[in-house]
């Protein structure tokens, strides 16, 4: 960690000791996985509030966007259009027209400086990019060809890593008449007319959840509707005007505890859950509140009364809304939140996180979406088998459940008065019986049989065979029975042992799906490997024994039955309680 300190120092001098202390802390958890970009680099990435902070590819420092949005001064950024977003998430690089000039002039920045992209009247970076040629180089250029190489962008698969929280809105440090000249000839070309400096509420402002690449050419045109709209219903912007007033007519810290009180409510609402918890207090502030900060506003508790976000948070729990504990000395975290609580219930979402929101809650219907199939043992008729169930009009590869098994042998030895006559436990062994159930070493010994016996005989000598329904799906019926979910514990270099889950597909679980919700709860790091021997299939290996974990997922989440999971008793004793 010290090392680390030193590292993240070095390659980001701006860090003042305070935020270098904030930024890696002694004694917070902070963990280390390392995963493959697609080109298969090995990328070393440092998780702090369950998020990543950092990334490290080939000796380098990077920090992620979660870093940015805390410290968002922390590299010279250059802005770009809020559609262009989607591109480079897309794994596009930054191209000099897609970037705005300012009218104070780009940073002054040399070919591989580490830089920030933003979005048009959002400080809050997007993306880390690497200059491919220095300021003056870009400008000679006439702004043309590539600018930057994007290394990382909100919305990939890095920080899908994290707590997936949208980007902060942060306030241009200066009203920025945002390339109120720009390219000139470019927006002629792209029919981009930013509006004008004048206007006290650009349309930068607009949030880039609600912008799709097919509103790319549209951008100039809110700026003029929203023109032509303040021109067209002055009443509209009377009644607008006299909302201002009103808001305005409170004072700062008054506005800002109304803010706080808006942030927190929203984010208890849409953003934590309760398998969130326990929620350290800093991660709830920085990672959920910030990103319900309406557009144009900053949270900052120095300018609210309490001063304070613990004694803002002691408020909320003097009116039973959560709980706060330390639960490690000097590091608060919310353990409990009552979602019933009137106020909770009473809060209703500003209109502009309304798509943010749904998608919240599409997501969580896409997690609650697995139900544990229902599998059914089922017998086939082998050749051998063939004169015991002939009578009943089956054939050979008739399939049967365990019950008509067990109804077409008891008919079969009542049929042929095969109950022993004094003692009813017993059945006669006769020909036939003979022939399909017992050994050849047997059938010289055995004349009578137990009804148990029997029956276990049968269903033994029968094709095992298995039928598995999905809820919304046809019964399918297979071969064989059907494999349980295998774990297993495997020691790996430096005696550091893995736990391996086999089979997940059989049981129709997406191994991907579960390798991520592994990483998320126990916070190492997993992947996918093929199974030896077996076509088209996949293990999931994570680092530590993670079998508790599992069991819960499995038996409790996912509720799928304990006969079907093989390996739970592998799982770490826990040490007794003192």
């Amino acid at each position: 960690r010290r090392k680390l300190r030193s590292d993240v120092a070095t390659a980001f001098p701006n860090l003042s000791a305070e935020q270098l202390a904030e930024f890696i802390p002694n004694k917070e958890e902070l963990n280390v996985i390392k995963i493959y970009s697609h080109k298969g680099e090995a990328v070393t990435v440092y998780m702090n509030h369950r998020n990543p902070v950092l990334f490290e590819v080939e000796k380098a420092l990077y920090p992620t966007v979660y870093t940015l949005w805390v410290y968002p001064d922390l590299l010279p950024a250059f802005s770009t259009w809020p559609p262009v977003l989607q591109k480079l998430a897309g794994g596009a690089d930054l191209m000099l027209p897609g970037v705005v000039v300012p009218s104070s002039g780009f940073p002054q920045v040399e070919q591989g400086t580490l830089c920030a992209v933003t979005l048009l009247g959002n400080r809050a970076p997007v993306a880390v990019a690497v200059a491919t040629m220095s300021t003056a180089e870009m400008l000679a250029a006439g702004m043309k060809g590539k600018g930057f190489a994007v290394l990382h962008t909100y919305l990939d698969h890095l920080w899908e890593y994290g707590d997936k929280s949208c980007p902060p809105t942060l306030a241009p440090l200066a009203p920025d008449p945002a390339a109120k000249e720009g390219t000139g000839d470019e927006e002629e070309q792209e029919g981009k007319e930013p509006v004008s400096s004048s206007s006290p509420d650009p349309v930068q402002h607009v949030d880039i959840r609600d912008l799709s690449l097919t509103e790319k050419d549209s951008c100039a045109e809110l700026g003029k509707e929203e023109h032509e709209n303040r021109a067209a219903e002055p009443v509209e912007n009377a009644s607008t005007e006299d909302q201002q007033e009103a808001e305005d007519s409170r004072t700062p810290q008054e506005q800002m505890d109304a803010l706080f009180n808006q942030c927190f409510f929203h984010a208890l609402k849409c953003k934590v859950k309760k398998s969130d918890l326990p929620l350290l207090t800093s991660t709830f502030l920085r990672s959920h509140m910030f990103s319900c900060c309406p557009a144009g506003q900053q949270l900052d508790i120095k300018k609210s009364s309490y001063k304070k976000f613990s004694k803002f948070l002691q408020c909320m729990q003097n009116q039973k809304i959560l709980q706060v504990k330390e639960l490690n000395k000097g590091v608060e975290s919310i353990v409990e939140v009552d979602w019933k609580h009137p106020d909770i219930r009473a809060f209703e979402i500003p209109e502009g996180f309304s798509s943010a929101a749904a998608q919240d809650s599409k997501s969580e219907e896409r997690e609650q979406v697995y139900h544990a199939p229902e599998i059914i043992p089922l017998y086939g008729v082998s050749t051998k088998m063939i004169p015991l169930f002939q009578d009943s009009g089956h054939r050979k590869g008739s399939i049967l459940s365990s019950s008509e098994v067990r109804n077409i042998i008891i008919n079969y030895v009542k049929t042929n008065e095969l109950v022993h006559e004094t003692n009813k436990n017993f059945v006669k062994v006769n020909a036939i019986l003979c022939d399909c159930l017992l050994d050849k070493s047997e059938q010289d010994e055995i004349s009578h049989l137990k009804w148990d016996d029997l029956l276990s005989r049968c269903l033994e000598r029968l094709q095992p065979l298995h039928q598995v329904t999905f809820v919304g799906q046809d019964p399918v019926v297979r071969k064989g029975n059907i494999e349980p979910i295998d774990i297993t514990i495997a020691q790996r270099s430096s005696n550091k042992k893995v736990t391996i889950i086999k089979n997940l597909e059989l049981y129709g679980l997406d191994p991907q799906c579960v390798a991520n919700t592994l990483q998320q709860k126990v916070q190492a790091s997993a992947t996918l490997t093929p199974v030896p021997g077996a076509k088209d299939r996949v293990q999931v290996q994570i680092q530590g024994n993670q079998i508790h974990h599992l069991a819960k997922m499995l038996l409790e989440e996912y509720q799928l039955p304990r006969k079907y999971i093989q390996g739970l008793e592998k799982a770490p004793k826990l040490g007794r309680k003192k």
